[in-house]
């Protein structure tokens, strides 16, 4: 498999690379091989071995973009997003639910890093390095409403059903938050709600800090996804929940704030679609060079050589639209948000159909539970709907591309 140039990369990023190809090989794929069962538990606590984050702590990537003074380690600004990229791309070669675990640790430390009071990063940063079992969530989903409130729909009816409201020294915030990675064990969360009925979404909604164990929060469930299953996605309740005044992250601006969260999470969201990919693609390799089928190996069929290069040729160009969408987020290119939208987009079809491809050419045992295929398409196929679906993406990418013309999408019921 082609992998990312070496000659582009920095000394930083090809070690970080390295370990994390190494912790994916030696710890990860040969705990999810020998305990394939263990993503059906319905425990969801008991899915994952506390030894995989471990393991992740030991090789540095489970806090990336904790400040340096805060004990974690600073990447190069210039180049954060690719590195982001690259290892997301390798750990979720080895379990795309894992990538996602750390994935929100690093995008809300990101948030936290850029809008928290100091005195909160002081509280919280060293309690995430602390524990590696800490987990971050952000809450912005709700049963009523997620991608599509990023449509040109900016008036009061589409904004947050979660409210929060200013009581004395305190916040109080009521909603529901649905399909939150992490949100059913993490410790810490962000939560959107809105702070201005009268006006838009973009200009009405703020974001809070709010701890696990705040009275009147509550996590009422895990959603039982089909695939990234060692990812505990999760339902959560504000009941009159009071938070100190100065949890408050950003006041109104919050959605506007988010794009540090979102330009990097789509570019990261395509990085391990890519992962995924590139696992389909070494697992399929091994086999069509060693099984036998019509009395000879499957690669000397055509049919079958035919179907392999078409998946590396996929592979590589998600890769290369993964490259120049995170050059462009690094560079606060004026293309950022188009290209990470396309990325995202692109990826989660062309990874799909290179799961599909690993699926048929592994025949009857694609199928298999315990032969491992069945689980990388399962877990390619929940991408089309993470961080956006496609076609409110698409839209997007109009929207971006020709403003003065492009429908509105959505509004009002006449």
């Amino acid at each position: 498999m082609i992998h990312a140039d070496d000659g582009s990369l920095s000394e930083e990023q090809r070690l970080m690379r390295d370990s994390c190809r190494s912790y994916i090989d030696d710890v990860v794929t040969p705990f999810i091989r020998a305990n394939w069962q263990r993503e059906w538990d319905m425990t969801p606590g008991e899915r994952l071995s506390p030894e995989i984050l471990q393991g992740a702590e030991q090789i540095g990537v489970r806090t990336l973009g904790v400040p340096e003074e805060f004990g974690g380690i600073d990447l190069d600004r210039e180049s954060e997003v690719r590195t982001f990229a690259l290892i997301s791309e390798e750990i979720a070669r080895g379990d795309s639910g894992l990538s996602d675990k750390l994935v929100q640790n690093w995008k809300v430390s990101i948030l936290l890093r850029e809008f928290a009071p100091k005195h909160l990063q002081a509280k919280w940063f060293p309690r995430l390095l602390e524990d590696p079992q800490f987990l971050l969530a952000h809450c912005l989903t709700e049963p009523r409403g997620a991608s599509d409130r990023w449509l040109p729909y900016n008036v009061p009816e589409a904004s947050m059903n979660t409210r929060a409201v200013l009581d004395g020294d305190h916040w109080v915030i009521n909603g529901r938050k649905q399909f939150i990675s992490n949100g059913y064990d993490a410790s810490l969360y962000v939560v959107y709600a809105n702070t201005n009925p009268k006006v838009g979404m973009l200009q009405g909604t703020s974001s809070f800090l709010v701890p696990r164990d705040t009275p009147g929060f509550t996590v009422t469930k895990c959603n039982e996804t089909m695939g990234c299953r060692f990812m505990n996605n999760g339902e959560l309740v504000f009941e009159d929940c009071r938070i100190p005044a100065d949890h408050l992250l950003v006041k109104d601006q919050a959605m506007g704030s988010a794009g540090q969260y979102f330009r990097a999470g789509k570019i990261i969201q395509a990085a391990k679609n890519l992962g995924v990919g590139v696992a389909c693609f070494e697992r399929t390799a091994d086999y069509v060079q060693n099984y036998v089928q019509g009395g000879r190996i499957l690669i000397k069929h055509q049919a079958v050589a035919i179907r392999l290069a078409d998946m590396a040729t996929r592979i590589e160009a998600v890769r290369a639209l993964v490259e120049r969408a995170s050059k462009a987020v690094d560079e606060n290119h004026p293309d950022a948000d188009i290209l990470c939208n396309m990325a995202k987009v692109y990826a989660s079809e062309e990874i799909m159909k290179v799961a599909t491809h690993a699926l048929e050419l592994h025949g009857g045992n694609g199928a298999m539970l315990e032969f491992g295929i069945e689980k990388l398409f399962r877990d390619a196929a929940i991408f089309l709907h993470m961080d956006a679906t496609v076609d409110v993406s698409n839209m997007k990418i109009i929207k971006n591309m020709f403003p003065k013309t492009a429908g509105k999408y959505a509004g009002p019921e006449e």
